[in-house]
Protein backbone atom coordinates (compact mmCIF):
# COMPACT_ATOMS: atom_id res chain seq x y z
CA UNK A 1 0.00 0.00 0.00
CA UNK A 2 3.22 1.87 0.74
CA UNK A 3 3.55 2.15 -2.91
CA UNK A 4 0.70 3.33 -4.14
CA UNK A 5 0.39 6.34 -1.82
CA UNK A 6 3.99 7.31 -2.96
CA UNK A 7 2.79 6.56 -6.72
CA UNK A 8 0.13 8.81 -6.02
CA UNK A 9 1.51 11.73 -4.40
CA UNK A 10 4.58 11.38 -7.23
CA UNK A 11 1.32 11.97 -10.00
CA UNK A 12 -0.13 14.72 -8.21
CA UNK A 13 3.49 16.63 -7.92
CA UNK A 14 3.99 15.84 -11.37
CA UNK A 15 0.55 17.08 -12.45
CA UNK A 16 1.18 20.40 -10.59
CA UNK A 17 4.89 20.85 -11.88
CA UNK A 18 3.82 20.73 -15.73
CA UNK A 19 0.98 22.90 -15.28
CA UNK A 20 3.06 25.24 -13.62
CA UNK A 21 6.04 25.23 -16.25
CA UNK A 22 3.72 26.25 -19.21
CA UNK A 23 2.74 24.64 -22.33
CA UNK A 24 5.17 26.59 -24.22
CA UNK A 25 8.04 24.76 -22.53
CA UNK A 26 6.66 21.13 -22.91
CA UNK A 27 6.08 21.54 -26.30
CA UNK A 28 9.86 22.93 -26.95
CA UNK A 29 12.16 20.14 -25.59
CA UNK A 30 15.57 20.87 -26.63
CA UNK A 31 18.27 17.94 -26.12
CA UNK A 32 18.93 19.01 -22.32
CA UNK A 33 15.54 19.23 -21.83
CA UNK A 34 14.86 15.56 -22.62
CA UNK A 35 17.99 14.05 -20.66
CA UNK A 36 16.83 16.12 -17.89
CA UNK A 37 13.09 14.35 -18.27
CA UNK A 38 15.12 11.12 -18.44
CA UNK A 39 16.37 11.66 -15.28
CA UNK A 40 14.17 13.09 -13.56
CA UNK A 41 12.03 9.82 -14.39
CA UNK A 42 14.52 8.18 -12.82
CA UNK A 43 14.48 9.96 -9.79
CA UNK A 44 10.68 9.77 -9.48
CA UNK A 45 11.45 6.07 -9.57
CA UNK A 46 13.46 5.83 -6.98
CA UNK A 47 11.17 7.72 -4.82
CA UNK A 48 8.03 5.73 -5.68
CA UNK A 49 9.47 2.25 -5.52
CA UNK A 50 12.45 2.94 -2.89
CA UNK A 51 14.00 -0.30 -2.59
CA UNK A 52 11.33 -2.67 -3.82
CA UNK A 53 12.83 -4.03 -6.95
CA UNK A 54 9.74 -6.31 -6.77
CA UNK A 55 7.52 -6.81 -10.22
CA UNK A 56 4.78 -6.52 -7.85
CA UNK A 57 5.83 -3.27 -6.87
CA UNK A 58 6.35 -2.12 -10.04
CA UNK A 59 3.01 -3.37 -11.41
CA UNK A 60 1.53 -1.25 -8.44
CA UNK A 61 3.44 2.15 -9.17
CA UNK A 62 2.53 2.02 -13.36
CA UNK A 63 -1.00 0.89 -12.58
CA UNK A 64 -1.59 3.72 -9.66
CA UNK A 65 -0.39 6.30 -12.13
CA UNK A 66 -2.57 4.77 -15.05
CA UNK A 67 -5.40 4.78 -12.82
CA UNK A 68 -4.81 8.35 -12.05
CA UNK A 69 -3.94 9.62 -15.79
CA UNK A 70 -7.70 8.04 -16.50
CA UNK A 71 -9.58 9.37 -13.57
CA UNK A 72 -8.10 12.86 -14.44
CA UNK A 73 -8.94 12.18 -17.93
CA UNK A 74 -12.63 10.85 -16.96
CA UNK A 75 -13.27 13.80 -14.73
CA UNK A 76 -12.18 16.41 -17.49
CA UNK A 77 -14.81 14.39 -19.80
CA UNK A 78 -17.68 14.22 -16.83
CA UNK A 79 -16.98 17.62 -15.60
CA UNK A 80 -17.26 20.76 -17.93
CA UNK A 81 -15.87 23.32 -14.73
CA UNK A 82 -13.28 20.89 -14.47
CA UNK A 83 -11.82 20.86 -18.04
CA UNK A 84 -9.99 24.51 -17.47
CA UNK A 85 -7.87 23.43 -14.53
CA UNK A 86 -6.98 19.76 -15.42
CA UNK A 87 -6.37 20.65 -19.34
CA UNK A 88 -5.92 24.55 -19.45
CA UNK A 89 -7.28 26.93 -21.85
CA UNK A 90 -6.20 28.20 -25.03
CA UNK A 91 -4.95 31.96 -24.51
CA UNK A 92 -5.19 34.43 -27.50
CA UNK A 93 -1.78 35.87 -28.04
CA UNK A 94 -2.16 37.74 -31.46
CA UNK A 95 -5.43 39.32 -32.15
CA UNK A 96 -6.05 41.37 -35.50
CA UNK A 97 -2.26 41.46 -35.63
CA UNK A 98 -0.93 42.96 -32.38
CA UNK A 99 0.33 40.62 -29.80
CA UNK A 100 -1.11 40.96 -26.99
CA UNK A 101 1.94 41.91 -24.60
CA UNK A 102 0.01 40.38 -21.27
CA UNK A 103 -0.72 37.25 -22.46
CA UNK A 104 2.89 36.60 -24.01
CA UNK A 105 4.78 37.79 -20.45
CA UNK A 106 2.28 35.36 -18.60
CA UNK A 107 3.43 32.68 -20.87
CA UNK A 108 6.89 33.47 -20.81
CA UNK A 109 7.04 33.79 -24.74
CA UNK A 110 9.21 36.59 -27.34
CA UNK A 111 8.03 38.86 -30.15
CA UNK A 112 10.57 36.36 -32.30
CA UNK A 113 9.09 33.23 -31.18
CA UNK A 114 5.39 34.41 -32.17
CA UNK A 115 7.31 35.25 -35.41
CA UNK A 116 8.99 32.55 -35.85
CA UNK A 117 5.77 30.28 -35.30
CA UNK A 118 4.04 32.07 -37.73
CA UNK A 119 6.59 32.06 -40.68
CA UNK A 120 6.44 28.17 -40.06
CA UNK A 121 3.20 28.58 -40.94
CA UNK A 122 3.51 30.55 -43.60
CA UNK A 123 2.91 33.70 -42.13
CA UNK A 124 5.25 36.63 -43.44
CA UNK A 125 4.34 39.22 -40.72
CA UNK A 126 2.61 39.39 -37.32
CA UNK A 127 0.18 41.76 -39.07
CA UNK A 128 -1.69 39.19 -41.64
CA UNK A 129 -2.87 37.78 -38.32
CA UNK A 130 -6.49 37.60 -37.08
CA UNK A 131 -5.95 35.14 -34.30
CA UNK A 132 -2.74 33.55 -32.64
CA UNK A 133 -3.85 31.23 -29.54
CA UNK A 134 -1.68 29.51 -27.84
CA UNK A 135 -3.13 25.89 -27.60
CA UNK A 136 -3.85 23.84 -24.74
CA UNK A 137 -1.25 21.29 -26.52
CA UNK A 138 1.58 24.39 -26.55
CA UNK A 139 1.03 24.89 -30.54
CA UNK A 140 0.45 28.01 -31.63
CA UNK A 141 -2.65 28.37 -34.00
CA UNK A 142 -2.60 31.06 -36.43
CA UNK A 143 -5.87 32.30 -38.58
CA UNK A 144 -5.61 34.71 -41.10
CA UNK A 145 -6.77 38.07 -42.02
CA UNK A 146 -9.19 37.57 -44.62
CA UNK A 147 -8.96 40.45 -46.89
Amino acid sequence: MDIVIRAAVIFLFIFILTRMLGRRELNSLEPFDLILLVVTGDLVQQGVTQNDMSVTGALLAISTIGLLTVLLSWLSFRFKRMRPVLNGEPIVLVEDGELIEPNLRRQRLTREEIGAEARLEGISSIEEVRWGILETNGRISFVQKSD
